[in-house]
């Protein structure tokens, strides 16, 4: 019999269940609404169970939350097989026994506090802030969690202090020794691990990347294109952590997605085997608005947040206590929490807005983004993305600790990168921002948001020319658009310059909209022709950003004069708060720099390196921002100005950097074109056996355009394959469609269905999902298509909708011409594909089918695929054929067994 006095509720695609102390049974949606609406109910997943019921005010005791609280920091998928897993109970084999499952799962979590449990410290007192803010749990924690004898250290006395170390000296130049190199990834792979030729070749060929360089602006870059399961990895490691050791530098390693950057620190395991030395050694880095901010978090605690915000604050804080690193996004907070409080809350918690007061805060010494920055100065290997080499290149951050040899995995995505990273947008939702940022609140509200006046304070009193520039850029922002400007526009009333120019964006982009194919999203034209409201609003929303550039670039000499002249008031604190407002000011009068280059080229000649448009941004018929845009023909260019330039070396490695094309287009798209010393090239093909592990089925019957055929045609293959099916989709609609019309006739099957876009769940999350259970499907787009891993049997069968044509915007027309019309949209297509394929064979051991739904696939195309795969057009009852034959999908309830 449970000890506790709730029932516990079930909901999923095949229907719907409750469990109490008489037993489990099934019951309607209405009868579970009506029970959950006025009895506390154990739940897992409030919003996914929500959105199944259709009653999105779902709310009770979430065994995730309750997870979370005693467990911080620790791994869960949440799932009834996840929960099984952590609380050591058998896992359900049937939908109906969940519910029983839950009440079983609550009682072990509960007993927690009982045990050796490493995660005491600090629950008392978070389990009494929660009870005041009526959190359902805290009830049943409160008999459960003893009264310390003495003060627990709680997160700000518990966070350890970083402590400040003499600058790195230069790497030392030095050049590897092939054969060193060669025992050293012998190490790494281990004595008993078989033996690759094509890995040994790799780590040779990268070991140029850490020759000295010759030339000025001329690095030594390798251009690396290593197939699935070559061992890339460790095979750049190797050479990377041998020049690291003998040089006295650290190599940055920059990735594209977050799943690789966890593979990378589960690797890097093999170079330091000791934990305490590896966390000095190897050092995760990601932008600022990833990690936690303790002041935000402080201000949440203490009044800054209300209701279910306030109680995601003391989650949080339970997690920051035992965090390694602090990471919000990718980092050991579960991804599914903020979705747990549909994210109210979450992005307020960390540095979004850049008002960072650095040594002016109370937690500088022990905040986790200046942990992070100092621990990358002394590591040998600083984990990154590309986004964050790029901000810090080209806005001189770090200047003292640049690196000077970069490995850049997933090479494939550096375009789009860059092509993210040199871009400029004039909206409205940018203006506002800044607007905010010097201004500070103008409502009221509650928040710690200050304007530059409150943070330069000191400086304004101290210094008379820079409280003079912070008074004119106040004003000057107070042309920017403020609260309520997409309502004035929609209202044809805008206020100041700044709002009448975007009123002006915006009729241009709605006269010039396609009305037959406008289906509620997004609009855009290009920035040529424009007409008379156009040109005229132009010329004074110029002369107010020219009036708010002035002040700030004199505030920064200003600020750079208050440092030289080192008053008695400033300290060490004070130095590096003033140092981090130069920064912060510095990029933000580039960004107002770059407005106005954007807003000369309005009744001027067109700039051929760049390509500029007008846009109204929309979801679903929703405005949300309008502005204009800016975007580099080829962002790789600048790319190789601020980055590759000013490396020593550069080795940049993927399995599909060519993306099914020349060497050329990876030297295009990659900067390499842009050096005066070319790149090396070094192809490794997969090892793996892909005529008899994998095919490529054509599907030439189902109808374009008809979402019953399409969704039909998911059903089939993914009943017929056991489910291990990943589909892709080019388009959001259509993929909330068909799950729509799939999901109840999956889970008939015993065949769980997710979504992106549909599921109230991380995409990270889906993925962890979809990898643990075997029977499992998941929907997904373009995140899915670039950065899933899945081994093994939970991914046999990718199903992509049709071919992957790029979307026909503005900037795509200007790169197709550039770029040799029809022949650059096939490179994007081949490479599309490739990426697609490759999610299928992971492992020598995997088996798999790709099916692409489409007729009209051009078979010269087809090249994107791996040589010797079979590619064969079939009709749809023969794929689903092919599918059910396929390994690992005889289907017994929730287990799947081999199939001779």
């Amino acid at each position: 019999m449970p000890l506790l006095p709730y029932p516990a509720l079930h909901a999923s695609h095949s229907g719907i269940w409750i469990a109490d102390a008489e037993g489990t049974r099934p019951i309607g949606r209405g009868e579970a609404i009506r029970i959950a609406a006025d009895t506390p109910v154990i739940l897992l997943n409030a919003p996914l169970i929500g959105q199944r019921l259709g009653y999105a005010d779902l709310s009770g005791l979430d065994l995730l939350e309750l997870f979370a609280f005693l467990c911080p920091a620790r791994f869960m998928v949440p799932t009834p097989r996840g929960l099984a897993r952590v609380t050591g109970l058998e896992p359900p084999a049937r939908d109906e026994e969940v519910a029983a499952l839950l009440l079983r799962a609550a009682e072990a979590l509960l007993d927690l506090p009982k045990q050796d449990w490493p995660e005491r410290e600090g629950a008392w007192t978070s389990a009494q802030s929660l009870f005041r803010l009526r959190w359902p749990w805290a009830m049943p924690l409160a008999d459960r969690i003893a009264k310390p004898a003495t003060a627990e250290r709680w997160l700000f006395t518990r966070l350890p202090e970083w402590s400040e170390v003499a600058p790195r000296p230069a790497p030392r130049t030095i050049a590897l020794d092939p054969e060193e190199t060669q025992a050293r990834l012998a190490h790494l792979t281990g004595s008993t691990a078989e033996q690759r030729p094509g890995q040994r070749a790799f780590a040779q060929a990268a070991i140029e990347a850490f020759d000295p360089r010759m030339v000025r602006d001329a690095p030594n870059m390798v251009l690396a294109e290593a197939g699935t399961g070559i061992g890339k990895t460790l095979g750049y490691l190797a050479p990377a952590s041998l020049w690291a050791e003998k040089a006295g530098g650290a190599v940055w390693v920059s990735t594209f997605t977050k799943a690789l950057q966890r593979q990378l620190g589960h690797e890097s395991a093999r170079l330091f085997p000791d934990a305490e030395v590896r966390k000095a050694k190897v050092v995760t880095r990601k932008g600022r608005e990833n990690y936690l901010c303790l002041l935000n978090l402080e201000d949440a605690l203490q009044g800054g947040f209300a209701g279910r915000a306030a109680i995601l604050a003391q989650l949080v804080a339970r997690w920051a206590a035992y965090s390694a690193d602090g990471d919000m996004v990718g980092g050991d907070l579960p991804g599914w929490l903020p979705t747990l409080f549909r994210r109210n809350g979450s992005t307020a918690l960390t540095d979004r807005r850049g008002e960072c007061v650095y040594a002016g805060c109370p937690h500088y010494r022990k905040c986790f983004i200046e942990r992070a920055a100092r621990a990358s100065a002394e590591a040998d290997i600083v984990i990154a993305n590309h986004a964050l080499v790029m901000v810090n290149a080209a806005r001189g951050r770090e200047m003292a600790t640049r690196p000077t040899r970069y490995v850049f995995d997933e090479g494939h995505h550096i375009f789009d990168a860059a092509d993210s990273m040199f871009s400029t947008a004039l909206t409205g939702g940018e203006t506002i921002e800044l607007r905010r940022w010097i201004i500070g609140p103008e409502s009221g509200g509650r928040g710690r948001r200050r304007g530059l006046a409150a943070r330069l304070s000191d400086v304004a009193s101290y210094d008379e020319g820079g409280g003079i520039a912070i008074s004119e850029a106040i004003k000057a922002a107070g042309a920017l658009a403020s609260d309520g400007w997409l309502q004035r526009l929609s209202e044809g009333a805008p206020f100041g310059p700044i709002e009448i120019l975007l009123a002006a964006v915006r009729g241009l982009a709605y006269a010039r909209a396609d009305a037959a194919g406008d289906a509620g999203y997004g609009l855009e034209t290009e920035l040529a022709e424009p007409d008379a409201a156009l040109i005229e609003a132009a010329a004074p929303a110029a002369q107010a950003l020219d009036a708010l550039v002035r002040p700030l670039v004199t505030l920064g000499r200003r600020l750079e004069a208050v440092l030289a002249e080192a008053p008695d008031w400033m300290d060490g604190p004070a130095r590096a708060r003033i140092e981090g407002a130069i920064a912060s000011i510095g990029w933000r009068a580039e960004t107002v720099a770059a407005w106005l280059s954007l807003l000369a080229r309005i009744g001027g000649p067109a700039t051929p390196d760049f390509v500029d448009w007008l846009a109204v941004d929309r979801v679903e018929g929703r405005e949300y921002d309008v502005g204009l845009h800016r975007h580099w023909l080829d962002p790789s260019k600048p790319f190789a100005e601020t980055v590759l330039k000013q490396a020593h070396g550069a080795l940049v490695t993927s399995a599909t950097l060519r993306g099914g094309g020349e060497w050329e287009v990876a030297e295009a798209r990659t900067g390499a074109q842009h050096l005066l010393r070319g790149a090396s090239r070094f192809e490794a093909p997969s090892p793996f056996d892909y005529a008899s592990q994998a095919e490529v089925l054509i599907v030439t019957d189902v109808k374009r355009g008809d979402m019953g055929a399409l969704a039909n045609a998911y059903a089939r293959l993914g009943v017929a394959s056991g489910g291990g099916m990943l589909g892709l989709f080019t388009a959001i609609r259509r993929l909330r469609g068909v799950h729509a019309r799939i999901a109840d006739r999956l889970a008939r099957e015993g065949l769980p269905l997710y979504a992106q876009h549909v599921d109230p769940i991380d995409t990270g999350t889906l993925v962890d999902i979809f990898r643990d259970d075997a029977s499992a499907s998941l929907l997904g787009t373009d995140a899915l298509r670039d950065g899933v891993d899945v081994p093994g049997r939970s991914l046999r069968l990718v199903v992509m909708e049709g071919v992957p044509w790029p979307k026909p915007t503005v900037l795509h027309a200007a790169r197709r011409l550039a770029g040799g019309g029809s022949a650059y949209d096939d490179r994007i297509v081949r490479a599309r594909l490739a990426q697609a394929f490759g999610r299928l064979i992971r492992r020598a051991d995997d088996h798999g089918a790709f099916v692409l739904l489409s007729a009209a696939m051009p078979s010269r195309l087809l090249t994107a695929f791996p040589p010797g795969v079979a590619v064969r057009r079939v009709t749809l009852d023969e794929a689903v054929m092919r599918a059910g034959r396929l390994p690992s999908v005889i289907h017994v309830g929730h287990e799947a067994r081999e199939e001779a």
